[in-house]
């Protein structure tokens, strides 16, 4: 198996490291709740997609009701 031959340095380490920085998702407001979600998603807290009701959101009260 090959070996380097030299050690590689912290800041030659931190230069060949330096693109592979983790990024956060970029976030947009729903359009019906303005509340922020990820581009493409389904609302997380009103179910809605590209102006239609795609899934019922239940919380904690709805189900004790029933």
């Amino acid at each position: 198996m090959a070996e380097p031959k030299k050690k590689r340095s912290q800041s030659r380490k931190g230069k060949h490291r330096s693109h592979q920085s983790l990024t956060s998702p970029a976030l947009m407001l729903c359009p019906n709740c303005k509340s922020p979600k990820v581009s493409h998603r389904i609302c997380p807290s009103c179910g809605m997609y590209d102006g239609r009701q795609v899934t019922m959101i239940t919380t904690a009260k709805d189900k004790k009701k029933r």
